[in-house]
């Protein structure tokens, strides 16, 4: 019997070795892949302190780089007017917090989509119960599971 449970943890542990050296291996070739794509487009860090790329540096020996375009003037504006007056620009005190958040009765409200049903917002509190994933004692922030981790 103790020889079954022993030859059962080496072939677990084997298999588990094996998948981690194929996502090793996979991880690799992604990387090897990436460094070749950047020497290939020079988007690498050219010599010097200057901290420019090949590319930037020697811009006739590597493709040209498609520029994305941006936004005309009156675009930015416009998407400023709209922010403003939703109020969702970030607010003058130091909370980070919108304006919109702020003083909600200035501004018209968010539109929200549809929630969830009752049911299932009990549902799911009594997971975040069962599992610690609700708010412990305190002003910490810290979760029931990070307060009690050997009761979940």
């Amino acid at each position: 019997m103790k020889l079954l449970a022993i030859a059962s943890a080496v072939l677990i542990t084997l298999a588990g070795n094996t998948l981690a050296m194929a996502e090793t291996a996979n991880t690799r070739a992604q990387v090897n892949a990436e460094l070749a794509e950047a020497i290939r487009t020079g988007d690498i860090v050219g010599p010097g302190d200057s901290g420019l790329k090949l590319n930037e540096l020697y811009p006739n020996q590597y493709p040209a780089v498609a520029k994305v375009a941006g936004k005309i003037r009156d675009q930015v504006k416009a998407e400023l007017a709209e922010a403003v007056r939703t109020g969702e620009i970030i607010g003058v005190n130091m909370s980070a917090r919108k304006l919109n958040q702020i003083r909600p009765d200035l501004y018209p409200p968010v539109g929200k989509g549809p929630g969830n049903t009752r049911e299932q917002v009990k549902t799911e509190l009594a997971e975040a119960i069962r599992t610690g994933d609700i708010i412990g004692p305190g002003d910490s922030g810290l979760k029931l599971k990070d307060f009690y981790p050997h009761q979940y």
